[in-house]
């Protein structure tokens, strides 16, 4: 179970995983050592699953992002997934509800690899494709403390 303090480490992470212990410590009124310890405990409890870089895309050459439906029937799943995982330019793969059973997240430098990566995705059924124009809220966390509320000793003010 986490207390206000775990959920102000998290917050705390998730807007900048590099921040030092010692900042955390003081914005959550720990020692270093405490702070150490409760994220120990955050990651072998699965809370916190790993760290990562937030890179722009555009930069890295990779000008087309898109989200493509796909339909996927129940029994190919055991082949489409491993084909999916193997992709680089899938940035994500989500089975969800309604008429399309995958939503998949990509990245390239060009239409025309779009265009190829579509075609081997029809192999295993129907795709609708979105490309994005722009993207007015990017990637955030989970919001698991009120923003306004500043934890001291574990009590809200």
């Amino acid at each position: 179970m986490m207390d206000h303090i775990d959920r102000q480490i998290v917050s705390i992470l998730q807007k900048n995983a590099r921040t030092p212990l010692k900042v955390i410590a003081e914005k959550a009124y720990l020692s270093s050592p405490a702070v150490s310890a409760r994220i120990e405990r955050l990651e072998k409890a699965g809370i916190i699953k790993g760290y990562s870089a937030q890179v722009d895309e555009e930069r890295l050459g990779y000008h087309i992002m898109a989200f493509i439906n796909l339909e996927v029937q129940p029994k190919q799943k055991n082949q489409f997934y491993p084909f999916i995982a193997a992709c680089p330019n899938v940035l994500e793969c989500n089975y969800v509800t309604g008429q399309f059973s995958m939503l998949i997240k990509v990245a390239f430098q060009s239409t025309g690899e779009l265009d190829q990566f579509i075609g081997k995705l029809q192999d295993y059924g129907r795709t609708s494709t979105q490309i994005v124009f722009s993207t007015p809220v990017g990637p955030r966390g989970i919001r698991v403390i009120e923003e306004e509320k500043e934890v001291h000793g574990g009590k809200s003010e």
